[in-house]
């Protein structure tokens, strides 16, 4: 699902699921973890480091939806996992990935439901209709279910008013202040 070389960004990195395990498996990504707070990006590097995953990992301290423009810089592929609803998913990881690049949201089974009740909000964003793809049938159990999202578009997305409600994707192009407009880079690799 990932091609050869490419670049990766992973959203909400957290403990390093499943960007360190990724950058372990695949010496040939490059990979920038993503993650908006400092205890866990603190984590991160350390890890990175401990790992020898300098050269090709690279650690963000920052929000998803304030990183649109970069750095880091259009990716390959975006990955997620335990993040949000595929709507605000969307929204926020879409804009990190290249055109044609491709958002994979690592969920559960309740992935069908989902992609349903928020396959229209997913093609608004600029994405493909929504594919699921069942990973380690054979080898795992369960599989992993992956929601498939390729950005197909460049959109310009409103922020929602302030009682949250919808009208957009939660950022807007070229955002500047609020939340994590205190980002910061912690780990060049």
């Amino acid at each position: 699902m990932i091609p050869i070389g490419a670049s990766v960004v992973d959203v909400g990195s957290g403990a390093g699921l499943p960007g360190i395990v990724l950058a372990l498996a695949r010496p040939d990504l490059t990979i920038t973890l993503v993650e908006p707070l400092a205890r866990r990006t603190a984590f991160l590097s350390e890890a990175v480091t401990a790992l020898g995953l300098d050269a090709t990992v690279t650690v963000v301290r920052g929000r998803a939806e304030d990183l649109a423009g970069g750095p880091p810089v259009a990716a390959d592929v975006v990955t997620a996992r335990a993040v949000a609803p595929l709507d605000r998913l969307a929204g926020w990881c879409l804009p990190l990935a290249a055109i044609g690049g491709r958002l994979l949201a690592l969920k559960g089974a309740s992935a069908a439901d989902e992609v349903a009740e928020h396959r229209d909000a997913i093609v608004r964003l600029g994405g493909s209709e929504p594919a699921i793809v069942l990973c380690g049938v054979g080898l795992i159990e369960p599989p992993t279910t992956v929601v498939e999202i390729v950005r197909e578009r460049d959109v310009v997305a409103q922020r929602p008013g302030p009682s949250g409600g919808a009208g957009g994707s939660g950022r807007s192009a070229g955002a500047s202040g609020g939340r994590g407009s205190g980002r910061r880079r912690t780990r060049k690799g």
